[in-house]
């Protein structure tokens, strides 16, 4: 092979979230001496991250459009046409895609991360997900928690762990940062704010969170709470929201808004490790999250914050008014996270990726 492999990104959207979240942090990190890297997505309404990939010099495909069903033609076309080395799939569905559209000596090998639980996908996905697993040549999982729930495994290096990392650049900090994250919410400069990221589904169960802010707030009535993000229940999460809750939409300047906050906190089902979390964590914000997914990887329960029990709003609200009444306990925790931050690499994470690419190739 002459000239750098031709590797395809692709993935069913690139709108505001985690796992898009990390295509954007490794292309900025990519050895482009080895790897010529391009992205193909499906859904064309999901484009918030598109700028951001062109700007760290990725060329983007959108498969999608009018009609979307049309979508898997698109994505044999763009392979016919490109002749990619490599396939690196994200998400199960345009997984499932790519695995029955490149057969053959010619084909391209594929590889696939695994960014959540089997159990968390439909039923019919998690049976095209399972009966075409197997074409995979190599697998990444992003947490160990996600790793063991893979439900089609080979033997040898076959699976490989990678903890992801922010990419928060020159990400503001100190006492101007947090003046002009809440003036940019509306914040009062006082008041105790939690703040959580992430889109509104039921997945991070948000309903949980506002149940537990809404008990907090019989102890702690100048508290504030601030949701970013949207999504399918944002509609009934504002009917559940009572006072001090600030709804700030999808943003894509939390790094900048992190400074505001004095805890982070995610109430989620199901996670496989949250770029989000890994975020506030760099920042120096401590945290309370659900016991869930890869998070009690990165964070010990009562080091850098709190891990709690999923669906017990009852047990959010006292962990989070623990750190409510004691500003030198945040201080503590925030310092831990902050270090224990320094753990996270995005650029290592990169080149961990790129040796699963080299290992692929050369069989």
């Amino acid at each position: 092979m002459t000239g750098p492999a031709r590797v395809l990104w692709l993935a069913k959207g690139l709108g505001r979230g985690g796992a898009e979240q990390l295509l954007v942090n490794c292309a900025r990190h990519a050895d482009r001496s080895r790897w010529a890297i391009e992205v193909a997505y499906v859904l064309p309404y999901k484009d918030a991250l598109v700028p951001a990939l062109e700007e760290a010099g990725v060329a983007v495909h959108c498969l999608g459009g009018a009609p979307g069903r049309r979508w898997p033609l698109r994505l044999r076309a763009l392979l016919a046409e490109r002749r990619y080395d490599l396939v690196h799939t994200h998400m199960p569905v345009p997984a499932v895609a790519a695995r029955l559209l490149t057969a053959g000596r010619r084909a391209p090998r594929l590889v696939h991360t695994e960014h959540n639980l089997w159990e968390r996908y439909r039923l019919p996905t998690r049976w095209a997900n399972a009966l075409t697993y197997g074409r995979n040549d190599a697998v990444i999982a992003v947490s160990h928690a996600v790793a063991a729930g893979i439900g089609r495994r080979r033997p040898g290096d076959w699976l490989t762990v990678v903890h992801h990392g922010p990419d928060l650049g020159d990400a503001p900090s100190g006492p101007a940062a947090r003046r002009a994250a809440r003036a940019e919410l509306g914040l009062p400069d006082e008041a105790l704010v939690i703040g959580t990221v992430g889109n509104l589904t039921a997945k991070k169960d948000q309903a949980a969170l506002l149940a537990a802010f809404a008990l907090l707030r019989r102890r702690r009535p100048d508290a504030r709470l601030v949701l970013v993000g949207a999504g399918p229940l944002e509609s009934r999460l504002r009917e559940l929201a009572g006072e001090g809750v600030l709804f700030a939409g999808s943003r894509g300047d939390v790094p900048a808004l992190l400074p505001g906050w004095d805890v982070f906190c995610l109430s989620s089902r199901q996670e496989g490790l949250p770029v989000a979390l890994m975020e506030a964590m760099t920042s120096g914000l401590p945290s309370v999250v659900t016991r869930v997914g890869g998070m009690p990887e990165v964070l010990d329960d009562g080091v850098e914050g709190r891990l709690v029990a999923p669906g017990d709003p009852a047990q959010l609200a006292a962990a989070l008014d623990g750190l409510a009444a004691d500003r030198g306990l945040r201080e503590r925790m925030g310092a831990a996270a902050r270090e224990r931050s320094k753990s996270f690499d995005v650029a290592g994470a990169q080149r961990a990726i790129e040796r699963v690419y080299a290992r692929v190739l050369a069989r």
